[in-house]
This record gives C-alpha cells, sequence and structure tokens, in this order.
C-alpha cells in the first residue's frame, strides 16, 4: 500500500459536487466528505464516478477541482478518492469542514499533556502553607 505525503483530516460535510458521467454529461449531486488534505480527498457517494473524471466540490468560499483516482465500493456506498489539480489545493483557511478532526493535533496535544503530568511511580510532594 502507498503511503500518503501528507495528513488526511478526517471529517463529515455534505459538499455540492459537480462532474461528467462516462457520456461526457454534466451531473451535480451531494457527497459526503469524508477526509481532506492539501492534495485530495475522500468523497462518499450513492453511485459510482468514473476514474479520471474532473470533480468539483463547491464550498462557500469557491470551490475545490481534482480528478478521481479511485471509486470503491463499500457496503455504505461508493468511495471516491480526488487529486486536486496543482491550482487547486485545499487549506482550512479556505474552507473548514464543520465536522473536522484533525487526529495529528489531537495526538501531539495528548502528548505533550501526558508530559505535563506528575511521574504516577513517584510520591506526591505538597506544600503545606500557614
Amino acid at each position: 500500500m502507498k503511503q500518503r505525503s501528507e495528513t488526511r483530516m478526517l471529517c463529515a460535510e455534505i459538499v455540492d459536487v459537480r462532474w461528467k458521467d462516462k457520456g461526457g454529461r454534466g451531473r451535480k449531486g451531494t457527497a459526503i466528505l469524508e477526509d481532506i488534505s492539501a492534495s485530495g480527498a475522500c468523497l462518499q457517494f450513492d453511485l459510482p464516478v468514473p476514474v479520471d473524471s474532473t470533480v468539483q466540490i463547491h464550498h462557500p468560499k469557491g470551490l475545490l477541482e481534482g480528478r478521481v483516482r479511485y471509486c470503491v465500493y463499500r457496503e455504505i456506498g461508493y468511495f471516491v478518492g480526488l487529486q486536486f489539480s496543482d491550482d487547486s489545493k485545499w487549506s482550512p483557511r479556505q474552507f473548514q469542514p464543520q465536522h473536522f478532526l484533525d487526529l495529528h493535533r489531537l495526538l501531539s496535544r495528548a502528548i505533550r499533556t501526558a508530559a505535563k503530568r506528575p511521574d504516577p511511580k513517584k510520591p506526591a510532594q505538597f506544600l503545606l502553607v500557614h
């Protein structure tokens, strides 16, 4: 399995999308944005989207455009992997999904918090003030 060069941010957002079907007809609908990074995203669709199709994700501040790299069916729908075009990179300043989880930041915060905790094997020290 190929490793990703960027961390994908988990999210759950219903987005408006546009693409062309195999016959070249323009299609539009909604999909669930499952995860996103600067260079790509994963969308969940009710129907398949052809590999190499151009898909546009519309959001309040504009759109993101990418090519379909895979489309696989998994029990609850079609998962479509997009690679964003060079001039359409994602940034959280541009568009941040409503339900958004940065696992890298969450893990870093947990490590910093754990490092600040006293060692549970050492006896507690108290300062008495009169």
